[in-house]
């Protein structure tokens, strides 16, 4: 079993402008669309669409809360949520010319919700793999990220990791299954400038040796690279109109994660993250799985590196 933590989930309400935002005036909204939301949740709507067994992780609360726990029922996505007092947090993202997000802090989580949470992966064992995402609510303890980690290592559960910084520095000797930065996160994590896609490679292949199974860099219209023990490897995004930066990286990471788990196959899984990343940067919303599947003839994996 897949399950997916979000520890800060959101209702995304996406309002489409009718002309430029002018700030001080009045606005007006041509359409909004409100969207269950958060790194991890995307990730299991994406996962529900590949036909992949999953279950959605994390805490909510208010009606906020309610809202996302119905939105994934009529998904069909399988949720355990721990309940907290206070309302789960609404992002605003404006879309006109330019796109721009404004985004809720989220509720405080209290220690005995966070350790009611953390608990219950003591309980997995090594047939699942737990999918960590995205920023953490206000009340966790900094190293939280770490404190599952290490419950998960002595269960034999495996994870994945998305998340930039000193947490996903403090994961690798835990041996991820995947962690997915980005080109600038790259720069960010190591402190340079990747200027050729040698740097890529070099700092990529840094990350494997420090412990990661698997390592995708995404680079957006340039496709995305793996790294694993056996080499390095280019996709080439297909081509498309870009219509929603959100939710494509997570897109990527169900796609990857959740063949990987089927196939054991990285350059197949590698596939499908790209089209499953691809497809939902070309949508309002996720991608469904016929976008997904249509994109799929267009990934072209090469081998740059063979050990």
């Amino acid at each position: 079993m897949i399950y997916t933590v979000t520890l800060n989930p959101s209702i995304d309400y996406v309002v489409y402008m009718k002309d430029e935002v002018k700030p001080g005036g009045v606005n007006r909204i041509q359409k909004d669309r409100k969207f269950p939301g958060g790194k991890g949740i995307n990730v299991s709507r994406i996962l529900t669409q590949l036909d992949i067994e999953n279950k959605a992780l994390g805490f909510i609360g208010g009606f906020t809360g309610n809202f996302i726990e119905e939105a994934l029922k009529q998904e069909q996505i399988n949720t355990g949520f721990v309940q907290v007092e206070e309302d789960t947090r609404i992002n605003v993202k404006v879309k006109s010319s330019n796109e721009t997000e404004i985004n809720g802090p989220g509720p405080h989580i209290s220690e005995a919700k966070a350790k009611e949470l953390l608990d219950g992966f003591s309980q997995l064992t090594d047939q699942d793999v737990v999918i960590l995402s995205g920023s953490k609510s206000a009340g966790l303890p900094s190293d939280y990220y770490q404190q599952v980690i290490q419950t998960l290592k002595q269960t034999g559960a495996q994870f994945v990791l998305d998340t930039t910084g000193k947490e996903l520095q403090d994961a690798l000797a835990s041996g991820p299954l995947l962690i997915k930065p980005n080109n600038h996160e790259l720069e960010e994590l190591f402190n340079v400038t990747l200027e050729t896609e040698d740097d890529l490679v070099f700092y990529g292949k840094k990350l494997v040796d420090a412990g990661a199974q698997n390592v995708i860099i995404s680079m957006a219209e340039k496709g995305a690279m793996l790294f694993t023990e056996k080499g390095v490897y280019h996709g080439k995004a297909p081509k498309g109109q870009l219509k929603n930066s959100v939710g494509a990286g997570d897109s990527m990471v169900a796609g990857f994660t959740g063949v990987f788990t089927k196939t054991n196959d990285p350059l197949e899984a590698f596939k499908y993250g790209i089209a499953s990343g691809s497809a939902t940067a070309f949508e309002e919303d996720l991608a469904t799985r016929d976008k997904i599947e249509a994109l799929l003839p267009q990934i072209d994996i090469q081998a740059m590196e063979e050990n």
